[in-house]
């Protein structure tokens, strides 16, 4: 099987054939809360929700965001010679403040450097046609827009349970506005959430393929002694996904979406340095050539299950 010939659709392929070059995401706290936690950060929060929010560990708490763009720039011309760059505003809820607010600090980081791509991650509820139109005005021949969009489950209940504080008809809402305007939208899943089936991840992922979605992020829940999901999972009350229960989850979503659908994470990251589980898990590189393997011995294929299109 040759390069371009993967079985499932890699983040990595996408931007190399895209670009023909060396792609960096350029990570950068904007210094947004979330709609469920305090204004300082510290408390709140979804269930499975680390007290870093997704914050990039590198990051200099007291940089500017032009600031923590121009280093990140010199960081990876230098460490990976990378001749293009994305600038993520990644952690917490990035459209999380007025869009005379947005934009200031969209400026702020766009100014600091040559950004092929906007990315920014947030809530269905921090989603609005103003908004969407905010992100809309950044579309350029030299640049995409895109948004990740969390979902994680399309069961309200689970949602309810894990207090994520909206409903799945909040995402779709979202959705179809970012949809509109012409912003690109991957969205976030979490396999292994507390009450939840294996049946009900395959509905969520068969939403979501039905919909049409530009990317998708597969996360195996993960507990960090800072969620609230920590105490439960020390007592016993709680397991997550082992390595193989994660990857036979993935293999079986990678045939429900699109053949299309660009593919941007298989796995979660543990903030570095805190207890937490699954105790054993391999890193990023171990799990894809694992799952790669896999489905490569057993002739799997992204979309091969993909029960097409019917909006949203």
């Amino acid at each position: 099987m040759g390069v371009r010939d993967e079985p499932f659709r890699c983040y990595s392929r996408y931007l190399r054939d895209r670009y023909n070059a060396t792609v960096f995401r350029v990570g950068i706290d904007g210094g947004f809360t979330c709609p469920n936690r305090s204004p300082d950060r510290l408390s709140g929060g979804c269930s499975y929700c680390a007290a870093s929010g997704a914050r990039a560990t590198y990051l200099d708490k007291a940089a500017s965001i032009a600031d923590q763009a121009r280093r990140g720039v010199a960081f990876a011309r230098k460490r990976y010679k990378a001749s293009v760059f994305i600038l993520y505003f990644q952690a917490f809820s990035s459209t999380n403040a007025s869009p005379a607010e947005l934009r200031r600090r969209y400026d702020a980081g766009l100014s600091a450097g040559d950004f092929r791509e906007l990315v920014v991650s947030t809530r269905p509820d921090c989603i609005d046609r103003e908004k969407a139109a905010l992100l809309a005005s950044y579309l350029g021949p030299r640049r995409d827009v895109w948004v990740e969009l969390g979902l994680q489950s399309a069961n309200d209940e689970t949602l309810a349970r894990i207090g994520r504080g909206h409903d799945a008809a909040s995402f779709f809402t979202a959705f179809s506005i970012l949809k509109k305007a012409g912003i690109k939208v991957a969205v976030h899943l979490v396999f292994g959430l507390p009450g939840e089936t294996r049946d009900d991840m395959m509905r969520t992922v068969d939403r979501v393929a039905e919909i049409g979605a530009d990317g998708v992020k597969l996360h195996n829940l993960t507990v960090s002694s800072s969620s609230r999901l920590w105490k439960p999972f020390v007592s016993g009350e709680l397991t997550v996904p082992c390595e193989a229960r994660h990857r036979s989850y993935v293999i079986e979503a990678l045939q429900r979406l699109p053949p299309e659908t660009v593919i941007m994470r298989l796995t979660c990251d543990r903030v570095k340095g805190e207890p937490g589980g699954p105790r054993k898990f391999p890193s990023k590189q171990g799990f894809y050539a694992a799952l790669r393997a896999e489905m490569i011995d057993r002739n799997i294929r992204q979309g091969s299950r993909f029960a097409g299109r019917i909006g949203i």
